[in-house]
């Protein structure tokens, strides 16, 4: 199989490609730099793959046609993992890049007769949250998706506007394909490797460094998550699989809810955790004070990520069990993650007090 890959420099994507080569399958990287090839493939080597097996290709999610002007080989499947993604988001850029960016890669897989692997995100199985927005996830086209950007916030929207739309134009195309539904990415369950960018890793600095005294929320609510090294075997597996369902909810079942969580990571950090919570609503309204959101180094738009309604995951069950996936303990990748985050703040804080005579 030749595998093309979009998103295959970012966080997720380099441990996809680590999956994929070190099972022996050639993978195609769409780039923006091609020039960067070989920094990603020694970064795929230090992760346990292949990088040899790693080839690029010139383009770019914002270029018309995906800015591909080289022939491609035949292509077996296409893995699409490449989004923009940031809090505050201009709702244009989002748009063009998740949304338009994205049905031109399931255009592509379909000129190809390849299967199609759309990386979305674990809300859109929420459906009471969808209808508090006023998605209507069968009539993409009927949704007002400006009133969903003012509600939700430009990341939020383009990625389950990308998504319905691709799904849309998949079923109509009758192609082979798969929607791969992520929780929160936490670090991977042995190094604790987790990007800055990923909200686990704002949670952590947070507590880690006093701006989170309350819980959100109530006892109920959670951030579902699942550790980078389960969900790269995932969508290698849903990838390579003779037959995939049409979603699956990438979703440890076991993560703890928002305080459990907390005294997790508490524990690794040698820290106490809060105990009274804050209501969302009176959390939302905070946000809402010029220059608190970046005190409190929170975004409002994340708080949607935090909900109390749990999630049925018998079909990734049924999955993981065909596949022999085995996912590492949910607690473990937590864990680790808290461990690599101070890590991290330690090795910055000796930079900063090494003197230059």
């Amino acid at each position: 199989m030749t595998i093309l890959v979009t998103g295959a420099t970012g966080f997720i994507g380099r441990h996809v490609l680590a999956a994929l080569t070190a099972d022996h399958h050639p993978v195609l990287a769409l780039m923006r730099c091609p020039a960067q090839l070989q920094d990603l493939r020694e970064c795929i080597d230090a992760l346990g793959g292949n990088g040899t097996l790693v080839r690029s290709v010139a383009g770019d999610l914002a270029a018309p046609d995906l800015g591909i002007t080289d022939a491609l080989a035949p292509i077996t499947a296409v893995i699409h993992l490449g989004a923009v993604f940031a809090w505050g988001l201009d709702p244009e850029e989002a748009r063009h890049i998740n949304v338009d960016g994205a049905v031109a890669v399931a255009e592509l897989a379909q000129r190809h007769n390849a299967r199609l692997v759309m990386i979305s995100g674990f809300m859109l199985e929420n459906q009471a949250h969808l209808a508090r927005l006023g998605i209507l996830p069968d009539a993409p086209e009927r949704t007002d998706w400006a009133q969903v950007n003012a509600q939700a916030g430009a990341y939020e929207t383009s990625k389950i506007e990308g998504a319905l739309r691709v799904r849309a134009f998949a079923r109509r195309q009758q192609m082979d394909w798969v929607e791969i539904q992520p929780a929160t990415v936490s670090g991977h369950s042995i190094t604790g490797e987790l990007d800055p960018a990923q909200p686990l890793f704002t949670l952590i600095s947070n507590l880690a460094t006093g701006r989170l005294s309350m819980i959100p929320g109530t006892p109920d609510h959670w951030l579902p998550l699942i550790s980078v090294d389960a969900l790269a075997a995932t969508i290698a597996a849903a990838t390579l699989a003779d037959a995939v369902p049409e979603r699956l909810l990438a979703l440890d079942p076991d993560t703890p809810n928002l305080a459990g969580l907390l005294s997790v990571i508490a524990e690794a950090l040698g820290r106490k955790p809060p105990k009274r919570h804050i209501p969302i609503t009176v959390l939302r309204a905070l946000l809402k004070v010029p220059g608190l959101p970046r005190l409190m180094n929170t975004a409002p738009e994340s708080l949607h990520f935090l909900q109390p309604v749990r999630f049925d995951t018998t079909v990734m069950a049924h999955f993981r069990e065909q596949q022999g996936l085995h996912w590492p303990p949910v607690v473990r990748s937590i864990v680790a993650s808290a461990s690599y985050w101070q890590r991290l703040a330690e090795n910055a804080r000796h930079k900063t007090s090494v003197r230059i005579p």
